[in-house]
């Protein structure tokens, strides 16, 4: 009953309620028709009026106008001139704990303030050790000192004794590359299909290419160098022409190298031409040889920075004989040497001790001291108006204000701590006290690791270093090396 009466009563209900709902919804859809009109019509009417209203294009998000244009100006400012100069005693007590380390093993240093021209600490700063790379420093000085910063080396092409012969001719650059895009090994190398296209705009007929390297003289290895070298991937035989330094794999820093890389240069040149590389052979070009084409190499400017932040013997190597060329001397190891010997002499350095074999300090027979290593660097490092860093007791001659001029931009070839080239993977994890402010030009070899550069102190002083370590392997004593610049990095030692 009760379900029966349930159904009647509330089945009555049940249906007058829904007729009233069913009105309800008409008017609430006419309602909302009418809404909907009314929204589209005021829609239309401020698309009309801006099209690109930020909130209906970004999902009705409101995006906020765009913060007022900032200006950037990035700039490199000055070491200040009036920062506390650190003294002698101060430099002795930061580096007592630092430099007594055994891992140093045979070891010289000097630590100079160009800004005082003095030297603040040294020890066993005149006695020559094996420099390894950082004899790159007395190269490029010596390049600095004797050539323009624009200076570029040109190769050519010229015509050959026989009618369908061409001659590639040596001029002394490694950096001619290769690569389809052009982007080879060093930067802004030479191209060589810029050589194949002039060649080919000739429309000469050509079936011999004839390689020169008369332009270099002596052996193309130097007292000192290990053979292994070229196989490891750090030399190649000195020739007046290569490719990419000669390395099997052009964009790899440590390639292996290959043996002969004029003639190889001059056989990629004949493949590239669609010649027979069997028909390319060494040679000298006839007298009244007519050029046909030539690339020239990058300014000495970049060419020099290369060399110091990669640390790239081959190029070393050509920029010595280049020096030597612009002395009038031979283009050799030895002509190299004298050249470089020549330039510092005449600005004045103290070349005493100073024995090379090559311009790269690949030569385990270098020797080259302390003392030299951080005047040049000091030199560099002077303002204007100040007195070259000359030790206590030396005859050398005081250095006019236009050579540090002239060698200052050798301070901006230098790897930066932690950061570039050789120094890349140096002071970082525990030991990264002086990274991004140590430059410094490195040296290894099995037998030497070497630190030459300057630091900005923690006083804001400029401070430059010759650090040298001899007869202990690289991986224990260049630890020690960093530890010191670091040090100097820290020193608030005045």
């Amino acid at each position: 009953m009760g379900q029966e009466r349930g159904g009647n009563v509330f089945g009555g209900d049940e249906k007058i309620g829904v007729l009233a709902t069913r009105r309800r919804h008409r008017r609430l859809m006419a309602v909302s028709i009418a809404l909907v009109v009314v929204l589209a019509g005021a829609v239309a009417a401020v698309a009309l009026v801006r099209p690109w209203t930020d909130e209906f294009r970004h999902g009705k998000l409101i995006v906020a106008a765009a913060p007022a244009l900032v200006e950037s100006a990035p700039r490199v400012l000055p070491a200040r001139s009036n920062a506390p100069a650190p003294s002698p005693a101060g430099i002795a007590a930061a580096l007592a704990p630092v430099i007594g380390n055994p891992d140093l093993g045979a070891f010289a240093g000097q630590v100079s303030d160009p800004n005082s021209a003095s030297v603040l600490w040294s020890a066993a700063a005149d006695t020559p050790l094996v420099p390894s790379s950082t004899a790159k420093v007395l190269t490029a000085a010596a390049a600095l000192l004797t050539l323009p910063v624009d200076h570029r080396v040109t190769t050519a092409v010229v015509t050959g004794a026989a009618a369908n012969e061409l001659v590639l001719v040596g001029g002394g650059d490694p950096t001619i590359t290769a690569e389809p895009d052009g982007k080879g090994y060093y930067s802004n190398g030479p191209r060589l299909s810029d050589l194949v296209a002039q060649i080919r705009s000739t429309a000469r007929p050509v079936d011999t290419i004839v390689v020169d390297t008369s332009a270099y003289a002596g052996p193309t290895m130097a007292s000192g160098w290990d053979p292994i070298d070229i196989g490891d991937g750090s030399i190649a035989p000195i020739e007046p022409v290569m490719i990419d330094g000669g390395r099997s794999r052009p964009l790899v820093r440590y390639s292996s190298r290959t043996t002969t890389p004029a003639l190889d240069a001059g056989k990629r040149l004949a493949a590239e031409l669609g010649l027979d590389p069997a028909r390319v052979r060494p040679g000298v070009a006839p007298d009244g040889a007519v050029e046909i084409a030539s690339v020239r190499s990058a300014p000495l400017r970049e060419r020099l920075h290369d060399m110091m932040v990669y640390s790239d013997n081959v190029l070393a190597e050509a920029i010595g004989r280049e020096v030597a060329v612009a002395n009038g001397g031979e283009a050799s190891f030895r002509g190299g040497v004298a050249a470089i010997h020549a330039a510092l002499s005449a600005a004045g350095f103290d070349m005493s001790g100073v024995d090379m074999h090559d311009s790269s300090g690949l030569s385990v027979d270098d020797r080259i001291p302390a003392r030299l290593l951080d005047q040049v660097v000091a030199t560099a490092a002077k303002p204007n108006g100040v007195t070259a860093v000359q030790p206590a007791g030396t005859n050398a001659k005081p250095e006019h204000d236009r050579t540090a001029a002239t060698l200052a931009p050798m301070l901006d070839t230098l790897p930066v701590a932690g950061a570039t080239g050789s120094l890349t993977d140096r002071f970082v994890g525990s030991d990264r006290e002086g990274a991004g402010w140590v430059r410094a030009k490195t040296g290894t070899l099995s037998v030497s690791s070497a630190l030459v550069g300057y630091v900005l102190d923690a006083d804001g002083r400029v401070l430059t270093f010759a650090l040298m370590s001899n007869d202990r392997p690289p991986e224990v004593s260049r630890p020690a090396l960093d530890a010191i610049a670091g040090t100097l990095r820290n020193c608030g030692c005045s």
